[in-house]
């Protein structure tokens, strides 16, 4: 065997580089770079300076921040939630000129869908996207309507479109006579769409899908077939799309996706009795092993009225998990997944960035500003009513 002490020629992938905010890929990011000189990350008076910009702007400004935040922003969120309640927090504060969400992209496009013309939508970094979201494009999608046409089952096919989507996406649901709908209440808009049609194209995330309709509505797997953007006709035969109930979307969250059956199988094995929950994006074979399926609210909700010295694994963001941990030291709340898994576009949105977007507002300038046009706002505005409507 031979040895050498020469560095072994090992190149970080795009993918690394990109997870690791040191490269940017303009198909799936809005951009990274900021119009303006970005605080220093070691500028010990960040705390301070974003709260003195917050408190010139005072009833201006309305921050917002998503559970997966840091915890280093979401200290100035004035409401934390998930991207939909959010959204609907903004709507309800018509006196704040400026809505600055500390999210990522799709969730900053419906809240300016849902706010008024005067308010402003900020989002401090354009390079925090979706990789979920991005998986469907308003092209992609409209191809796929194409293929159903033909195979003859679009008129008996309703969309219903997951909240973490484009706006585009969101229109097109509309513009199809179908429904956003929540983690929350997804049975609930699959229910509707079954009364107005016999089958559900499920956009983008195939795990929700799947697991909302097999889990909770009794179709099984077999009613359920995947639609590959990436593969001609969507790697569907007419006769698949003509047999199946749920055409599921090939799309998935980058951060529930990766937790496995082993995840559960290891934690179950370390901690004897332990509680494993686990968010409805997971994949179905995690969702069956898990012990309780819930919303990030739901996840929230069943560790607040968990039991002292009882023991939880929790498969959702890190960010939130450590969090909850902080907030109940009297439980063992673990993550799911030995590996740390953040959600990297999430994370972009890090101090330095929300001090730059508060003290240029606070100076008049407003800075990535997320406007939908008029026509998408519409249609995607009415998909999202006909969820709000739902009994």
């Amino acid at each position: 065997m031979t040895t050498t002490s020469e560095p072994l020629d090992v190149q970080p992938t795009p993918l690394a580089l990109l997870l690791l905010g040191r490269e940017s890929d303009p198909r799936s990011e809005r951009g990274v770079d900021c119009p303006g000189d970005l605080p220093a990350p070691s500028d010990p008076d960040l705390v301070e300076r974003a709260r003195a910009a917050k408190a010139k702007l005072g009833e201006k400004v309305f921050v917002l921040g998503h559970h997966y935040q840091r915890d280093e922003v979401i200290q100035f969120a004035d409401v934390t939630g998930d991207s939909f309640k959010l959204a609907r927090d903004a709507a309800a504060r018509p006196e704040a000129e400026y809505i600055v969400f500390c999210g990522v992209h799709f969730m900053a496009e419906s809240a300016d869908i849902l706010t008024s013309d005067a308010q402003q939508v900020v989002l401090p970094d354009l390079a925090a996207g979706c990789s979920m979201a991005d998986m469907a494009t308003a092209e992609q999608v409209a191809e796929c309507w194409d293929v159903l046409t033909e195979a003859g089952v679009a008129g008996v096919t309703v969309p219903v479109s997951y909240m973490n989507s484009s706006a585009d996406i969101k229109a097109f649901t509309g513009r199809h006579g179908g429904t956003i709908c929540t983690s929350s209440n997804a049975k609930r808009a699959l229910e509707w769409a079954f009364e107005q049609g016999e089958k559900v194209l499920f956009l983008p995330d195939q795990h929700l899908g799947r697991n909302t309709a097999v889990r909770e509505m009794g179709f099984s797997l077999e009613d359920c077939i995947v639609y590959n953007p990436h593969k001609p006709n969507g790697g569907v035969t007419a006769e698949q799309l003509r047999d199946a109930k749920m055409i599921l979307w090939r799309g998935h969250c980058s951060v529930h996706g990766r937790f496995s059956l082993e995840s559960v199988e290891d934690v179950r094995a370390r901690i004897p009795g332990v509680n494993v929950l686990v968010h409805p994006e997971c994949k179905h074979e995690v969702v069956s092993a898990a012990d309780h399926v819930g919303s990030t609210e739901y996840i929230i909700k069943a560790l607040e009225a968990a039991p002292a010295g009882s023991s939880w694994a929790i498969g959702t963001e890190l960010n939130l998990v450590r969090r909850l941990a902080k907030a109940h030291p009297d439980k063992q709340i673990v993550f799911l997944d030995k590996t740390v898994c953040f959600c990297s576009t999430m994370n972009r949105i890090d101090l330095p960035h929300l001090v730059w977007a508060l003290e240029s507002l606070a100076d008049g300038k407003v800075v990535n500003r997320i406007q939908v046009d008029r026509e998408t706002e519409h249609f995607a505005k009415l998909a999202l009513e006909r969820m709000l409507a739902l009994p």
